[in-house]
């Protein structure tokens, strides 16, 4: 595979595409151009969750298929999740700071994503050394079974349900919210190549 189709370079691109959209996306009417940034928090976060469950429906296919290939997207994408969940945290300090001027970092749901960051590296990296596709493919199912079940039990502060963005009812926000969504999924997919190609 030549270096400019490779997955990490396409993955750096795909970052520098979503960084350089981010700057024109659609003002808010109370938070102004710092809206941006929640864009960009959100979409990358539900990235990170998204890769989570496709790591456990692979690891699930892997145990009804009794094929490798299965439990080596689960390893990959399971990577992938926690690589984007860790980094999705900086970029909900910096919407903290930018749009409520100081960081709350008691907020439930911070909290929260800040002990599952910790204990998903951990994991991660613990599977990584044990190197035990069945263990790898079930640890991946339960640390998103888990992951959704404390969050649906945490109190919303700063996150009040339903979405902001796609109850606002203004189509400019909500496809330019979608299109960066896309867009960090494409990131996520290049990004799992790079994982999948260090488990061959």
């Amino acid at each position: 595979m030549s270096k400019i189709k490779s997955p990490l370079t396409l993955f750096f691109t795909t970052v520098i595409v979503i960084a350089l959209l981010a700057l024109f996306g659609p003002e808010e009417k109370s938070l102004g151009a710092n809206v941006r940034i929640v864009y960009l928090h959100g979409a990358w976060v539900l990235s990170a969750e998204l890769a989570f469950v496709a790591a456990a429906l692979a690891g699930a296919l892997a145990f009804i298929t009794k094929r490798e290939v299965f439990h080596r997207w689960s390893a990959a994408l399971g990577r992938t999740g926690i690589f984007f969940w860790v980094t999705y945290l900086p970029l909900s300090l910096w919407a903290m700071e930018s749009n409520w001027n100081g960081l709350f970092l008691s907020e439930p749901r911070f909290r929260l994503a800040v002990i599952f960051a910790v204990t998903g590296v951990l994991l991660q990296v613990g599977l990584w050394l044990i190197n035990t596709n069945w263990i790898t493919s079930a640890a991946n199912i339960l640390y998103i079974l888990v992951l959704r079940v404390i969050f649906a039990a945490a109190s919303n502060v700063m996150h009040p349900p339903p979405s902001p963005i796609f109850n606002s009812g203004n189509y400019a926000i909500i496809g330019f919210f979608l299109a960066l969504i896309v867009l960090s999924v494409v990131a996520s997919y290049f990004l799992t190549g790079v994982f999948l190609k260090a488990t061959e």
